[in-house]
Parts: structure tokens; sequence; C-alpha cells
């Protein structure tokens, strides 16, 4: 029985050229290099039919520890809140206002950029401080 060893996010949407570039900038997250036979993917894209333009786009982890995130173009829209999201590790090993603090920092720089605060839920008993945001479709994710 194999091992699978790494895994790709999809992400349904409307413009996946646009949100890899939010995503990107998010992540630290590079482009890969276009098809060969093109200086970019702007090209790339120019050169096929209208209806195959821009229909995915991917971005990756730089130093290869991370997934690969992938976005496809869909016809419908997000409707209801997603069953599974990202949560961008921003606080690991932080704790109470230091913590809330650098969130709410992340959180500030990923709104400058088009992301969405939702909710900042406040460190209780149980729980660290964390941030619910939503990306530049909506698409719910988590600073903690």
């Amino acid at each position: 029985m194999s091992t699978i060893r790494q895994i790709q996010v999809t992400f349904d949407c409307a413009e996946p050229v646009r949100l890899a570039g939010f995503w990107c900038e998010v992540l630290g997250y590079v482009v890969p290099p276009p098809p060969e036979g093109f200086a970019t993917w702007e090209g790339y894209h120019d050169s096929l039919p209208p209806e195959d333009q821009d229909p995915y786009f991917a971005c990756s982890d730089p130093s290869g520890a991370g997934p690969r995130l992938l976005f496809q173009r869909v016809p419908e829209g997000k409707v209801v809140k997603n069953r599974v999201h990202l949560d961008v590790r921003a606080g690991i090993g932080l704790v109470g206002e230091e913590r809330l603090a650098t969130l709410e920092a992340e959180c500030a720089r990923l709104v400058a950029l088009g992301a969405v605060h939702v909710r900042t839920m406040v460190a209780d008993e149980e729980n660290e401080s964390c941030v619910v945001m939503q990306d530049i479709e909506g698409n719910e994710f988590c600073l903690d």
C-alpha cells in the first residue's frame, strides 16, 4: 500500500489568477514558471481560445514544505460556509497579548490585500486567540 506524501489544496473560484495572487501574498508563495515557449502566464492564456483562458492557476511554497494551491474557475458562486478552510499559522508559539497583537497586525496586512475581517476570538481558559477572515472571493480562513 502506498503512502501519500504530498497534497494539493484546490479552490473553486471565479477568478483563478486574482485569487492565486492574493494567496501568494498571504503565504509568501510563488507562481510556477509559464509553459515552455511562453515568457509569461498572461501570454500563454492569451494564446488560448477565450473559453479556455484562465481556467485554473496555481501557486506553491518556494521551500517545498507547504502544499501546492490550485484555483479552478467554476461557473457558480460561493453560497454557503466552507466545509474545509485554511488556518494561516501567524501566531505559533505566542500567547496572550503578544499573540493577539501579532494576529491583529497580520489581519491588518491581509485586509489591505482585500481580505475581510469577520471576527476576532479572544483567548479564554481553553483556547488561544484567533481571527476569522474571508479571502477576496469570500472563502473563510483563520489566522491562528
